[in-house]
């Protein structure tokens, strides 16, 4: 196969992302695990993993079984919880795999009763109505003989000062009383900064170790991990009237100098950004303008002449800014950042 270098850069801050666990870690006396599904949300799964756990880290979660094989082989046996279940089918895999099943409703712990039990974690549904056992699923015998190591659920609305916050700790309190258990766990980023009621055991954090903002109180705190950058493929001149990419939504005011850049929608640049978007280059912000194309976007370079085909600029992708003017969520900025990347971590 014959590598060409890509003319698009994920550059990702490893101190950043062990700084922000860190902090996350320190805001009580839990410990802290790590949401590392959807490829570490689209940062890169393995080399997350490698620094997390250098740094102190133990406790890893994903979402398919597959994610966790893609790990495995980083961590020791035991340190991978799979949130989504189990099928009968996959379970003398999971043997052979090591990771641990979170087991979501009773047909699920039945199941893994009947196929000889062992080491397993319980969602429990504390009120976000998504997966786990609810209240009235909950009777004693269901899990007898089970080997549960973390009794969890999730935190619907731990973003905002909403009284849901407060009747889930309740429910997750009431509903687990006679689950025997080693750990429990209720807080992912957000929950972690509703205070130390919500820490338990051991947090859950995802999109903070990542650069996003939990809450608004995490905004002097939690340090950026991801900036984009992007080649210039060409440069022209537009003339006063001219209209720029499709359906003609930019005239130019002016004369103009333009750059086309290699990001688009498949990359995850979607097209909310056309009217919010920016690049930079040596502290010039240029804004991105018309609408972004499947792998193209148009930058104003007017205040940039020196900019030519092949340089490269940065994309401006703070995420809780893009997040407010896009509509899109700090999740979708970071998930959606496509395989076409370089990841190149410093």
């Amino acid at each position: 196969m014959i590598d060409f270098e890509p003319p698009l850069r994920l550059h990702l801050d490893g101190n950043a992302l062990i700084a922000n666990w860190r902090l996350l870690k320190g805001q009580g006396v839990a410990d802290c695990g790590a949401a590392v599904k959807a490829d570490a949300y689209g940062l890169g799964a393995r080399e997350v993993v490698k620094r997390l756990h250098n740094a102190g880290c133990r406790d890893f979660f994903v979402a398919h079984w597959g994610e966790a094989a893609a790990i495995a082989d980083l961590v020791p046996a035991g340190s991978i919880s799979v949130l989504n279940g189990i099928n009968a089918a996959e379970i003398p895999l999971i043997r052979r795999l090591g990771a641990i099943p979170v087991l979501n409703t009773p047909d699920q712990i039945r199941l893994w009763k009947a196929a000889g039990g062992g080491a397993c974690n319980i969602m429990l549904d504390s009120g976000i109505n998504r997966l786990g056992i609810g209240p009235a699923q909950t009777e004693a015998a269901l899990f007898d003989g089970l080997e549960i190591d973390i009794l969890m659920s999730h935190l619907a609305s731990a973003d905002e000062d909403s009284g849901q916050n407060a009747a889930q700790l309740a429910n997750f309190v009431e509903i687990g009383r006679e689950i025997r258990a080693k750990r429990r766990s209720l807080a992912n980023s957000a929950g972690i900064f509703l205070g130390t009621d919500y820490h338990f055991e051991l947090t859950r954090p995802g999109l903070s170790l990542y650069g996003g903002i939990a809450r608004p109180e995490m905004a002097e705190s939690i340090q950026p991990v991801v900036r984009l950058s992007a080649r210039i493929l060409q440069t022209r001149q537009l003339e006063t009237g001219e209209r720029v990419g499709y359906n003609g939504t930019f005239t130019c005011p002016r004369q103009m100098r333009v750059g086309t850049a290699s990001l688009g929608y498949a990359d995850g640049y979607l097209r909310a950004f056309a009217g919010n978007g920016s690049a930079y280059h040596h502290g010039r912000k240029m804004p991105v303008i018309g609408r972004i194309s499947m792998d193209l976007v148009t930058i104003d370079l007017s205040i940039s002449p020196d900019l030519k085909e092949g340089d490269w600029v940065d994309i401006v992708y703070d995420l809780a800014k893009a997040s407010c003017s896009t509509g899109l969520s700090q999740y979708e900025l970071l998930t959606n950042l496509g395989t076409r990347f370089e990841r190149q971590w410093t």
